[in-house]
């Protein structure tokens, strides 16, 4: 049965524990754990630290687990999103290896999911990119092979703001390019962590996917998106597209979360769905946030069992 959660980054400031008091408060039963290493974000939602896995005790593993137990919920997967073929290789070299201890870190917290980006140069084309994915992810997926992770890799093409021009940073925004990937890089432990929205700025249909792609949906992300007609006649596809689009809340954007939900259940998947909030609307200060946690609760509620 599909139940509710939510991504921790979008409550930097908060511990661990505080994160799940609020998540039981509202009604949710799963988080999605971010665990970057403990440094400063480069970007926004980057950067946040729920779980150093780099510093788990096996009395601190106790302790999670004892409060998720107490609180009834419990985590949807690890997640941390750098970007592993960035143009700046001592970053992708970081990167790399933090989601390798992330990999190693899941199964002693009792968990099978982690969710993450492939990454890209951005200054490159799809092509001149594959032979390093192929070369920087094949030892990867064996990690989680050895392991029994599953790795959800999110669509996002994280091509929004003009240092993310002309390519973006993450290969993985495409039907056609999750193919490849499955094909060439042929492990059952690579999947999608599927969030329609960034299918529907990008003008493609969030539904099909689902049926085409259930068995290698891992995990998803419930973010809603609105395009702006107006500005996108201004500015044109070719533009940035934070020109002429906006991350929303479910219910407040383009997506049919009704059909959304329909084709999901009817295509069999039974895990969780976490909203991820990228609202600005709703980033004033912490009551905003936790509000837009609550009110997307509310609102998808209508669609999966709670």
């Amino acid at each position: 049965m599909m139940q509710l959660g939510f991504v921790t980054a979008i409550l930097p400031e908060l511990t661990l524990d505080e994160v799940i008091s609020i998540g039981q408060r509202i009604g949710y039963r799963y988080i999605e754990v971010m665990c970057w290493p403990p440094s400063k974000a480069d970007r926004r939602y980057s950067g946040v630290t729920h779980l150093n896995v780099a510093d788990l005790s096996e009395s601190h593993i106790a302790a999670v687990r004892k409060k998720l137990s107490d609180s009834n919920m419990a985590i949807s997967g690890l997640g941390y999103y750098p970007n592993c073929l960035s143009h700046n290789h001592e970053e992708a070299e970081r990167a790399v290896e933090h989601l390798k201890q992330v990999i190693a870190a899941a199964p002693l917290l009792g968990l099978t999911v982690v969710n993450t980006f492939i990454g890209r140069d951005h200054t490159q084309s799809v092509e001149a990119n594959w032979p390093r994915m192929l070369q920087t992810w094949k030892p990867i997926v064996d990690l989680a092979e050895k392991h029994g992770v599953r790795i959800g890799i999110e669509n996002c093409p994280m091509l929004f703001t003009q240092d993310e021009w002309p390519g973006g940073k993450n290969l993985a925004s495409s039907p056609a390019i999750w193919r490849r990937l499955f094909g060439e890089l042929s492990s059952p432990n690579l999947g999608l962590n599927y969030d329609p929205s960034h299918l529907v700025f990008q003008k493609m249909d969030y539904l099909k996917p689902i049926r085409d792609f259930i068995d290698r949906i891992f995990h998803v992300h419930a973010k809603d998106v609105r395009v702006d007609q107006h500005s996108l006649d201004d500015y044109g596809t070719l533009a940035y597209p934070n020109l002429y689009h906006r991350p929303k809340l479910p219910g407040l954007g383009d997506i049919d979360w009704g059909k959304f939900f329909s084709v999901l259940g009817d295509a069999g998947y039974q895990g969780p769905v976490c909203v991820e909030v990228e609202d600005r609307a709703y980033e004033a200060s912490l009551g905003h946030r936790v509000e837009s946690l609550a009110q997307s609760y509310r609102y998808l509620s209508q669609f999966v069992p709670v």
